[in-house]
């Protein structure tokens, strides 16, 4: 936005900190390629605007702002002479992304000396090269330092979970093979007793009746419900009971496989009233293989679905298959990072979700709000670990106007006050040397602000700690991130004081 022209003094401009230090030729050459604007109350310029120029404050108060979600949130407000913002990272050239990354504005008149964009980095380069090679070398520097750092970041939490998805799928494929094992063994078992039964002078119907008892007996096995340990001692005392009664021996070793399989006095009667009493304990105990061979056979189910729900979540998690942007559901992305995450979070703290499932689905980046996700989730464990007590981790969606809420809150000791200023700035960490970056919390920022154009924030108490973040419902122009989005600092861009 344009302001009124004014006069050029090269006076006042000498006058200011920024160019007290140059010579009356190079002051001579600001005023004659250069300008003097005066800007009524209202804005400068907009965030994200091609960044065309520099600009220097000679009188007013200006406010400089950044867009986060639906809001503008005020950075810095000045009223000394000298401040600038604008483009004056011009220097760098085409090597970065030449737009304003704030807003300003001016809430009372005020006098801007305004430099185009193309001029400043001219004589920025002519009169001051070697500062040009130290200030380029340090921003691409830094930035380079920091890629490589967050590079290292993420991989150590790839290693992390990759160790924790190994863990998780062990255990499941142990348990298949543990009960292949002994399956075989009860196929075998039930060979042998069809064979005696073969062998034996059993009548036609008694065998028939035998067939159909086995039938029913599988059937009632997968609708057996879970009993409390008090209810399964007193049932399998009932059983072994009833089966000494009936002369059936070791009666104690077939009580429980039929407590779990869902059986009762009641069906015993049943299988008692249905056969000879000749053939009841072999009934008895080709029952005893069949509902043990059901078993088994529920437990492989159940570790291969568990192994194909960890290789799902996995899946879920990186998001390999999937658009690097789309519309999605926030659940599944914090259930499938919670999942990957668990062997992390080890018996010492307890999760607890409180979802609103009628939450609408949202556009976003998912790999990256998992690897958000994942950052909260272990700074919160981290904090919790690092006392004495049992903790819980309480992760809660929520609908906060045009906004979706995703809050971790964690009891651990709290974040001290002293340093809660210094949460979001890059390299900074509380954790013990080699356990943490501190590029954690700055990346998250990155991706929730820069990226979704949310809200990342926090709220702490010994014992109440809440990370929550605010993503847009609605699709927003997402893509605008440049080398130069940094939430820490906002000089290239904002009111710079003396």
């Amino acid at each position: 936005m344009n302001g009124r022209p004014l006069p050029c003094s090269r006076e006042e401009l000498g006058s200011l900190f920024l160019f007290e230090k140059l010579a009356p030729d190079q002051i001579a050459r600001l005023c004659r390629e250069g300008r003097v604007e005066e800007f009524a109350p209202g804005p400068v310029y907009e965030e994200g605007d091609e960044a065309t120029c520099f600009y220097v404050l000679l009188e007013g108060t200006v406010v400089l702002s950044r867009r986060i979600g639906d809001y503008d949130v005020e950075i810095t407000r000045s009223s000394d002479r000298g401040v600038y913002a604008g483009a004056f990272q011009a220097y760098l050239g085409d090597r970065l992304r030449q737009v304003y990354n704030s807003s300003l504005r001016v809430i009372e008149p005020a006098r801007f000396f305004v430099l185009p964009a193309e001029t400043f980095a001219a004589i920025m380069r002519e009169w001051f090269p070697m500062a040009v090679h130290l200030l380029e070398g340090l921003f691409f520097g830094a930035k380079s330092t920091q890629e490589a750092v967050g590079q290292r970041e993420r991989l150590l939490a790839l290693g992390s979970l990759s160790a924790g998805l190994t863990h998780e799928l062990n255990n499941p494929a142990t348990a298949a093979v543990r009960a292949t094992s002994a399956l075989r063994e009860r196929v075998a078992g039930m060979r042998h007793k069809l064979g005696i039964i073969a062998a034996r002078p059993y009548r036609r119907d008694s065998l028939e009746t035998l067939i159909d008892v086995q039938e029913r007996t599988a059937e009632r096995v997968a609708k057996a419900t879970a009993l409390s340990p008090l209810e399964a001692a007193d049932r399998e005392d009932a059983l072994a009971d009833w089966l000494d009664d009936h002369g059936i021996g070791d009666g104690w070793q077939l009580a429980p496989t039929f407590v779990q399989a869902g059986l009762d006095t009641d069906w015993l009667d049943q299988i008692a009233a249905a056969v000879d009493e000749d053939t009841l304990e072999g009934a008895m105990r080709w029952l005893n293989y069949t509902v043990e061979t059901e078993l088994l056979m529920n437990e492989i189910e159940e570790s291969t679905n568990r192994v194909s729900a960890l290789v799902s979540a996995a899946k879920q998690y990186s998001q390999l298959d999937r658009a690097p942007h789309q519309v999605s559901d926030v659940h599944e992305l914090l259930d499938s990072t919670l999942l990957m995450v668990s062997a992390k979070i080890g018996p010492r703290v307890t999760v607890v979700k409180d979802y609103d499932r009628g939450l609408p689905k949202i556009p976003a980046y998912p790999s990256e709000l998992n690897q958000v996700w994942t950052n909260l989730i272990d700074n919160a464990v981290s904090a919790m670990n690092s006392t004495d007590a049992d903790g819980t981790l309480t992760v809660r969606t929520a609908r906060d106007g045009d906004h979706l809420l995703v809050e971790f809150r964690d009891t651990g000791p709290g974040i001290p006050e002293e340093i809660r200023d210094r949460v979001f700035d890059p390299f900074f960490t509380t954790k013990p040397v080699g356990e943490g970056t501190g590029l954690g919390l700055d990346i998250s920022w990155r991706i929730i602000v820069n990226k979704h154009r949310g809200d990342l924030r926090f709220d702490s108490v010994p014992g109440d700690t809440r990370f929550q973040v605010r993503l847009p419902l609605a699709s927003a122009d997402t893509d605008t991130t440049t080398a130069t989005d940094t939430h820490e600092t906002g000089a290239d861009s904002g009111p710079e004081p003396s």
